[in-house]
């Protein structure tokens, strides 16, 4: 049974990646093998395993420019959980961070926002995650003619107004998704903005967008709906009324909150004024 049976603290390797895609797919999250498979190569990425050979909980972190760690994929099988495993992995993380002298940042479900308040977390900005199921009738009567397809020529242009956006640099990451054959990206004819999209395991997950105004931020999206076939994600600061109105009038619906949140000294982290839609909960 499982409350007898020993667990080993494992260093998560390539071959882990499908352990821990059922992992999530069975907590209904939308990660692919790829994301696992990067989370492993590109990140610090432990778990326990039982005495079986199964993965039975887990915790990543990635380190990106700016002295930031992100954490994410906190999982444990629903016979292994309440027994203190995700504190223990998440600890680990953690320690792992500090040591690299990078802040712990990770963005917090309500039921998992207690836990990391206990362990020091402060809060900064609020987001929500929109969906919809028919995402190619949005409409807006934007410049979207001022977007075009983005081109291998085009991903340092992507890659800088990331980071401007973001105040971190994750070239890595964007490297990473824009060479799954099934991300497209968009950018604006002057360059001034850009929006990713690559397949989920549920829906299309769409960002990072970065733009210079919310009517730019809208064109793009936009844009990149009517390329749509299928359901859709994505995760937006609740600073942008604007275009959480637009997201409403196309037929999105909110899924669930999140509140972005990092440990350790400093200011509370806060949305830029050029970042409207995330990467996700997962990547930042």
């Amino acid at each position: 049974m499982a409350g007898s049976e020993a667990l080993t603290l494992v260093a998560l390797t390539g071959a882990d990646a499908a352990g821990g895609l059922a992992l999530s797919a069975a907590s209904g999250w939308n990660q692919t093998a790829d994301d696992w498979e990067l989370f492993i190569a590109q990140g610090y990425a432990i778990g326990f395993r039982s005495a079986s050979g199964a993965l039975v909980a887990t915790t990543a972190a990635i380190v990106y420019g700016g002295a930031l760690g992100w954490i994410s994929m906190v999982l444990v099988d629903a016979e292994w959980r309440h027994r203190g495993l995700a504190s223990l992995l998440l600890e680990g993380c953690i320690k792992r961070l500090q040591a690299a002298h990078v802040t712990p940042v990770l963005d917090a479900t309500p039921a998992g926002e207690p836990v990391y308040r206990h362990l020091g977390f402060r809060a900064g900005f609020e987001l929500e995650r929109w969906e919809s199921s028919a995402p190619a009738g949005a409409t807006a009567s934007t410049r979207g003619a001022d977007v075009r397809r983005a081109e291998v020529a085009d991903f340092d242009a992507t890659a800088a107004l990331d980071q401007a956006a973001s105040g971190i640099g994750r070239r890595p990451l964007l490297q990473a998704f824009f060479a799954r054959p099934d991300t497209r990206v968009w950018i604006a004819g002057d360059q001034s903005g850009f929006v990713y999209t690559r397949a989920g395991r549920i829906a299309t997950q769409i960002g990072p967008l970065a733009a210079p105004d919310p009517a730019s931020a809208i064109a793009l999206l936009a844009t990149a709906l009517r390329a749509q076939d299928g359901p859709v994600f994505l995760d937006v600061p609740k600073r942008w009324s604007e275009l959480a109105a637009w997201l409403e009038q196309a037929g999105f619906v909110r899924q669930r909150p999140y509140l972005r949140m990092a440990l350790g000294a400093g200011a509370p982290m806060t949305c830029g004024d050029r970042m409207f839609v995330l990467a996700g909960p997962e990547f930042g």
